[in-house]
């Protein structure tokens, strides 16, 4: 025989089944018990994680791996644990002055407890407040504005304007239910009693609906690889880390009820009657409105309360994140729900073939699945009609606090993005030029300001070197100093790179060596290097740095001559 098999012999499944009850919440949850050893100590991971393992069965290794891992984890943590937003939006806000500005008033360094051990900082990206920046959470409470410092230190009130949203297209797709109220659940309802699965599927194939969160795979197509095999799992991917977008964050705290009727279709089309919602720890209000819609879902009867009950309703678990831009990935995520390092893994297999606990899964991201019951309510050929040849439907664009009007904005996929900038956007604060504009995270690349002519759609954007990724569009005015803002782009590849593959874990922390070299310009080793890490790379993550790098030099010229290489 080779490969692996199509399934798990019985004994196996039962013993992965007993694994998985002591790693994540069905039994003793691994990742459960080491927040709650983390919370009630200072001591670095090697000297907690091991006996948190032991205490829900598992060998040391096994919580020694996830806690030196996860920043929520890793971090120290004070009495008062302060987490400061140090991503782009955030950076761009303040050229980064903003953290230096916090440890002198909050009396501690990054990484680190006060000596009085009762107060501790982390830095972060992103919270999610790119249109408000620079941001912070202090403890649960959001904290934003020029003056962070100053509120941090005065224990202000938190000071965390709503996500501003607005439709453009006439017909809000995501915005449905943020905008004009409209109820998701009607839509499940309707399809969980008067369709078939395969009508579901056919319904969004005809839409030609594509993965949100990047990668833009055809939704139908992933539904179709797991449907007819035994006991899928559907999870959505509500890890947005992507600096300078928060659409994920929007639908997640203002139409919950909407990210998970797209879910429980998701399980319907697929057959599944298990679905998990996998959140960002750096967004503690979506966890609450999610885990409390989902309580009044199962009070309706929409979703089931335990798995046992499950059927056309699926039962539907919220798991929080632990503080790492690889695990939305979807391999890293699933080793993440596993209670493990978040680190991606090689493909084949796949995960609609083996995926959580060996089960057949789907990971789409939380935009993606807010889209699917417009979709069965207006019909796949409504949604077909909107968008761009090859690439239909709408998305949300978020604009980061640069902006005169910063907003998360649905558009049809193809609005030209000077459109974006100018009309909906109102250009930049105070009449300030735009000199640059980074599109879809640090990792979906840069345009120069005077060269926004392009549409807003995954290939069009590829051939300037950029990705649409979440289309979150941060913007750099001349106060930016290009070399400051390479170093950064480096910096945050190191940071959040997991290591699993030599190219990434070595060429990121090489490349920011060079970034903050101020000597000569980049020569072939870098060239070598940046070749390597785009071939070689085991995950997007890795292949995407150098790509990112060459059209931030493009947008910047001769500041940066060298590294488009």
């Amino acid at each position: 025989m080779t490969g692996r098999s199509p399934g798990v012999p019985g004994r196996h499944r039962d013993a992965l089944r007993a694994l998985a009850a002591r790693h994540t919440g069905r039994g003793g949850p691994l990742p459960a018990a080491l927040e709650r050893t983390r919370a009630a100590t200072t001591a670095e991971p090697g000297e907690w994680a091991p006996q948190a393992a032991a205490a829900v069965g598992l060998p040391g290794a096994a919580g020694l791996g996830p806690a030196t891992y996860f920043a929520d984890l890793a971090a120290p943590r004070g009495e008062r644990h302060v987490r400061v937003c140090t991503a782009t939006a955030c950076f761009a806000a303040r050229g980064g002055r903003h953290l230096a500005e916090v440890e002198e008033a909050l009396g501690v360094t990054a990484g680190h407890v006060a000596v009085d051990g009762r107060t501790s900082l982390q830095t972060v990206h992103c919270l999610g407040y790119c249109y408000a920046a620079p941001a912070a959470l202090d403890g649960t409470r959001p904290c934003v504005g020029a003056d962070l410092a100053d509120r941090l230190t005065r224990h202000a009130q938190p000071h965390a304007p709503g996500i501003p949203a607005a439709d453009t297209t006439g017909a809000p797709v995501l915005l449905a239910g943020v905008v004009n109220g409209e109820s998701a659940w009607d839509v499940w309802r309707r399809a969980a009693t008067g369709l078939r699965p395969d009508d579901v599927r056919e319904e969004v194939a005809a839409s030609g609906l594509r993965g949100r969160g990047g990668a833009g795979f055809p939704v139908a197509a992933k539904w179709a690889a797991v449907a007819g095999k035994p006991d899928p799992v559907v999870v959505a991917n509500g890890d947005e880390g992507d600096p300078g977008s928060y659409a994920d964050r929007l639908l997640m705290e203002e139409d919950p009820e909407r990210v998970l009727a797209g879910l429980a279709l998701a399980c319907f089309a697929c057959g599944g009657r298990r679905g998990t919602v996998l959140v960002r720890s750096e967004y503690p209000r979506a966890m609450t409105r999610l885990r409390r819609a989902m309580r009044d879902a199962v009070a309706a009867g929409d979703l089931a309360a335990s798995v046992e009950t499950a059927g056309p309703q699926p039962f539907v678990e919220i798991v929080e994140g632990a503080g790492s831009y690889v695990a939305g990935e979807e391999t890293a995520l699933i080793a993440r729900l596993e209670g493990a390092r978040g680190c991606a893994r090689p493909r084949p297999p796949y995960p609609t073939d083996h995926g959580l606990w060996d089960a057949p899964t789907v990971v789409n991201n939380v935009e993606t699945l807010a889209s699917v019951p417009w979709i069965l309510q207006h019909g796949g050929a409504a949604y077909a009609r909107r968008g761009a040849p090859g690439e239909t439907g709408t998305k949300l664009v978020c604009l980061s606090e640069r902006f005169t009007r910063p907003a998360a904005y649905e558009v049809e996929i193809g609005t030209p993005v000077s459109e974006i900038v100018t009309r909906f956007g109102g250009g930049l604060k105070n009449g300030r030029e735009l000199v640059a504009l980074q599109i879809g995270g640090p990792l979906g690349g840069f345009l120069a300001g005077n060269a926004l002519d392009v549409p807003l759609a995954s290939r069009a954007l590829a051939d300037r070197g950029a990705a649409l990724g979440h289309a979150g569009l941060v913007a750099f005015d001349a106060d930016t100093d290009p070399r400051e803002l390479l170093r950064h782009l480096w910096e945050f590849a190191a940071d959040e790179s997991c290591g699993a593959c030599s190219p990434c874990r070595v060429g990121t922390r090489r490349g920011l060596e060079l970034a903050r070299s101020r000597g000569e310009r980049p020569g072939e080793t870098y060239a070598r290097l940046a070749r390597l890490m785009d071939e070689a790379s085991l995950c997007a993550f890795g292949r995407r740095v150098p790509v990112a790098v060459r059209s931030l030099a493009r947008a910047y010229g001769a500041a940066l001559a060298g590294w488009d290489r």
